[in-house]
């Protein structure tokens, strides 16, 4: 029996957490198609029966930091590579090659771990265009398998995960065989109101809105899940934007979060939404903190 971590590593928009989605079975991670969603280290965990166990380690794109927030993402990614059985580097062949991708090469030099490189979205080009990307691939790091696939309609994703198994440990099932992932309800219910803010507003809002679940009050005898959230925008313009024409695009998101929040949680939910503006939070330690961007550096 095999055991043990793998982790996808890559920059943002490479389409890691929708592999990890589509390995598990079960939306264990937000997702669009705006870079930087993912902020923190997400564990997704899959039995194969008795052929092992692997914990999947989601992480942030790896990126220029800008912000004290951008700079724990990015540590939290490097990090991950480095307590890993499995590094699996997965890039998008959709998109050209450019200094992101050099540094993600330099990152991963040292690592002793095996690493296996996932080019992803094959979906979106020809076959012919592969095999130049494979080589340059193949001649910049000794990767021990190089492995084509299509997150999003499962191309080789079987082909993939044989693979991690046979490069991981021996040993035992690190966690029971039911178990999904470490995050809190908490930190769930922010993520899925976030993605809706992600999905329904514009552009220039992904990277300076956050989410903070001020309450989360368990179902009593009503069966009702209730939450109080705060979203957090960083300039007054912006906030218009997340309120929409006449409260419309508050409600617009309350109502889809409301709806993601009864499927997750398989009970009745209260919404309760506020928007706030607070400049600079992404520089702001408590802050950071409070939505469960993990801080590397203490």
């Amino acid at each position: 029996m095999k055991a043990g971590y793998v982790s996808f590593l890559g920059r943002p928009n490479a389409g890691k957490s929708t592999l990890l989605n589509r390995i598990i079975g079960e939306k264990v991670a937000i997702v669009s198609d705006k870079p930087q969603t993912t902020r923190t280290r997400i564990i997704g965990v899959k039995t194969y029966g008795e052929d092992g166990q692997i914990v999947f380690v989601d992480t942030p794109g790896v990126h220029k930091p800008t912000h004290r927030m951008n700079v724990r993402m990015v540590g939290v990614a490097l990090e991950a590579m480095r307590e890993v059985d499995v590094v699996a580097l997965v890039v998008d062949v959709s998109v050209k090659p450019g200094p992101g991708d050099r540094f993600m090469l330099d990152a991963i030099k040292d690592v002793t771990s095996p690493t296996i490189l996932v080019l992803n979205k094959v979906d979106l080009i020809a076959k012919h265009r592969l095999l130049p990307i494979i080589d340059r691939y193949q001649k910049a790091h000794p990767f021990v398998e190089i492995v084509p696939v299509s997150a999003v309609d499962g191309t080789n994703i079987d082909v993939l995960e044989k693979l991690f198994l046979q490069y991981l440990p021996e040993g035992e099932p690190l966690y029971p065989p039911d178990y999904l992932t470490d995050q809190p309800e908490r930190f769930y219910a922010a993520e899925i109101i976030r993605e809706q803010v992600l999905q329904l507003t514009h552009d220039e809002l992904p990277h300076s809105t956050a989410v903070v679940v001020d309450r989360f009050e368990e179902p009593g005898e009503d069966g009702i899940l209730n939450l109080y959230c705060t979203i957090l925008v960083e300039r007054e313009s912006q906030k218009p934007i997340v309120i929409g024409k006449g409260g419309a695009m508050i409600k617009q998101i309350g109502t889809t979060a409301r709806a993601a929040l009864m499927d997750y949680f398989q009970t009745r939910v209260y919404l309760d939404l506020h928007v706030k503006v607070k400049s600079e939070w992404r520089d702001d330690e408590r802050v950071l903190d409070e939505i469960g961007i993990q801080n590397r550096e203490r």
